[in-house]
C-alpha cells in the first residue's frame, strides 16, 4: 500500500504438484511487486472506494460501544515502526508460527518473500495497514492455525498459476475492514459499522476475529471465481459485499453466527 491507501497487488507463481509444507519453499516461486503502472491499469484498492452507504447519518453509541471503539481506534492509529522492539518481536513471532521449521535470518531477508511480502523488508508493506495488520495476522495464525497454513501454502482448491500473495493480501484485508466499518470516524456512518460495534462491545477481539473470517471468505471467493492476479480487486469487492450482507442478517447476534465463520478451521 502507498500512503494514500492504494494497494500494491503482488502475485506469486505456484509450482504445480508441490507437496504440503513445501509450497512456500521453492525456487520456482516468483513474487512480482505491484507498480504505479499496474495501479494505473485499474488495480486501485477496493478498500478506499467510497460507497453510498458511507454517507449515511452517524449512529448513536452506548458508553460501552464508545469505549470499545476508542480502544480499537488507538490500535488502528499505531503505525508499524521497525525500530520499536515490540514490533520487531511481533514480526519475528509471525515468522515463527508461519514457518516453525525454518530459521529466520533477519528482519530484512529474502525469506520474507516466501510469506508473500513484496520485498525483503516487510515493514515497507505495512503502510496503510499499520501495526494492527500484523496483529491481525498473528491472531489468525495463533487462533486458526489450520486455516492460516492452508491459505499461506495455498493448499485448498484448484488454484490459479498466478496467485495473490498471502501477506500483502492480509494487509489489504485489514485496510478494507477499517474502511467498510468506518472505524476512523467518531461514530459509524453506516449500518454495517454500527452493527459491528455491538459485537465489539461483547468481544474485545471482534475485529481480529472478523479479520480471520474475512480472509477465509476472500480465499473462498477467489476459488469460486476461478480468479487469477488481475481479478484481485474484483474478489475483494465480492468479499466486501458478502460480508456486509452477512453482518446485517437478523439472526446474526455474534460473529460466530456468520455463515462464513464456518469456513474457518482450527
Amino acid at each position: 500500500m502507498d500512503d494514500r491507501g492504494g494497494s500494491f497487488v503482488a502475485v506469486r507463481r505456484i509450482s504445480q504438484g508441490l507437496e504440503r509444507g513445501n509450497a512456500c519453499h521453492t525456487t520456482s516461486a516468483e513474487v512480482v511487486a505491484g507498480s504505479a503502472a499496474w495501479l494505473g491499469r485499474g488495480l486501485s484498492c477496493v478498500c478506499v472506494q467510497r460507497r453510498e452507504s458511507d454517507a449515511r447519518p452517524s449512529f448513536d453509541l452506548t458508553p460501552s460501544q464508545e469505549e470499545c471503539l476508542l480502544r480499537l481506534q488507538n490500535r488502528i492509529d499505531v503505525a508499524y515502526d521497525s525500530l520499536i522492539p515490540e514490533h520487531q518481536e511481533a514480526l519475528k513471532a509471525l515468522w515463527k508460527v508461519a514457518f516453525p521449521e525454518e530459521q529466520l535470518h533477519g528482519l530484512i531477508s529474502e525469506q520474507w518473500k516466501e510469506m508473500g511480502w513484496q520485498g525483503k523488508d516487510p515493514s515497507t508493506d505495512f503502510r496503510g495497514g499499520g501495526f494492527i495488520s500484523l496483529e491481525n495476522l498473528l491472531y489468525f495464525a495463533r487462533n486458526f492455525p489450520k486455516s492460516f497454513q492452508d491459505l499461506l501454502r495455498k493448499q485448498e482448491g484448484d488454484r490459479a498459476i498466478w496467485e495473490y500473495p498471502f501477506a500483502v493480501a492480509g494487509v489489504n484485508i485489514t485496510f478494507m475492514l477499517i474502511q467498510m466499518l468506518d472505524l476512523e470516524a467518531l461514530k459509524p456512518r453506516n449500518l454495517v459499522g454500527a452493527t459491528f460495534l455491538k459485537f465489539l462491545a461483547e468481544n474485545e477481539s471482534a475485529f481480529d476475529l472478523l479479520y480471520c473470517i474475512t480472509f477465509k471468505l476472500m480465499d473462498n471467493q477467489w476459488l469460486a471465481m476461478r480468479a487469477s492476479y488481475m481479478d484481485f480487486n474484483a474478489v475483494m469487492k465480492a468479499t466486501r459485499r458478502q460480508l456486509e450482507e452477512e453482518l446485517l442478517q437478523e439472526d446474526v447476534t455474534r460473529l460466530e453466527d456468520l455463515p462464513s465463520y464456518n469456513l474457518l478451521s482450527r
